[in-house]
């Protein structure tokens, strides 16, 4: 089951999600009680995450309606669905409290990076955060390449994480029972952002020029849906790619992170209370730009795609 959030009309409603189509939720339940005659109980959700496991309270209800939609024959559908063009497409977190992101937790990231990617018994996982007011970027909206560091902004592909339910110092063993679904990051970055280029040289300044080359506006595209949990037995077993104008720039699969999803919320929690709606993205692999020295430009198109979940598609402009 996907759900998504998107605008008709300048009303934002819930939906789920095809990759041609949306299907609002609520013209979905009407349907559905005149055709059983029953009375469904689905209140309108404030969030997705009342739709999902573990702890949404329309949880089974979505699941029931969402079994129904998906039995329907051509017709019966395409009298409920509203072409994907017709919608404007959301983030699937409308104010996630925090964006949490990994760095290097593929081996061969690492690698085309120059580095040598430790083994998971004897390092942690490199967790940083991005501001969501401001980097957060809807589906089909642009990514705005910054005037004041223009020529090396780079993609990652990223498999991201939506915490459903608050956790504290969980075991890896239960971690994955805190997940309300998955989605897709686009974890934009400026890999050369060098402020104040006639500064005084200081030793913190690699650190925090990478650091600061994360956080411009419009770099955290997310979308264009949530795949619920309940339909991923192991988010281990999912492929990634990422093309750049239809080029192939990145493939990979789940399997080869370093710190697999369990094992990411289990650090994190130890020391950082996870809240419903937090997003953890989980690192990317091997292919981004910055390894061949070619970079994203205003007038190309980025496709991120992760199978079961669909593709995020975005735009490049230059800043105004």
């Amino acid at each position: 089951m996907r759900v998504c959030r998107f605008a008709m009309d300048d009303i934002v409603l819930n939906g789920l999600f095809y990759e041609d189509y949306i299907v609002p939720i609520h013209q979905a339940a009407d349907a559905y009680c005149a055709e059983v005659d029953i009375e469904l109980f689905l209140p309108s959700a404030e969030t997705l995450l009342d739709l999902l496991p573990p702890d949404g309270p329309s949880c089974a209800t979505m699941r029931d309606l969402a079994g129904w939609v998906d039995e329907l024959d051509v017709v019966s559908r395409d009298e409920l669905a509203v072409p994907i063009e017709e919608v404007t497409l959301l983030v699937p977190i409308a104010q996630p409290n925090k964006v949490l992101l990994l760095a290097g937790n593929y081996a061969a990231h690492v690698a085309e990076r120059g580095g040598v990617a430790a083994e998971r018994e004897e390092t942690f996982p490199y967790v940083f955060m991005k501001p969501p007011s401001t980097t957060l970027t809807h589906p089909g909206a642009p990514i705005v390449i910054p005037r004041v560091s223009p020529d090396h902004v780079d993609w990652e592909c990223e498999l991201g994480v939506v915490i459903g339910r608050r956790c504290r110092d969980v075991p890896e063993s239960d971690a994955l029972n805190y997940v309300a679904g998955y989605t897709i990051v686009n974890d934009i970055s400026d890999r050369r952002f060098t402020p104040n280029a006639q500064r005084k040289p200081r030793e913190r300044d690699r650190f925090f020029d990478w650091l600061h080359g994360k956080w411009h506006d419009s770099f955290c595209p997310i979308g264009p849906c949530l795949l619920s949990a309940a339909d991923v037995p192991d988010p281990q077993d999912l492929e990634l790619e990422l093309t750049v104008n239809d080029e192939v720039k990145q493939r990979a699969s789940t399997a080869q992170m370093v710190f697999p999803v369990a094992a990411i919320i289990s650090f994190i929690s130890q020391f950082v209370t996870l809240e419903p709606g937090d997003v953890i993205s989980t690192g990317t692999p091997a292919g981004v730009g910055s390894s061949t020295g070619t970079y994203l430009k205003p007038g190309d198109l980025v496709r991120a795609t992760i199978s079961g979940i669909g593709t995020l598609e975005n735009p490049v402009v230059m800043e105004e």
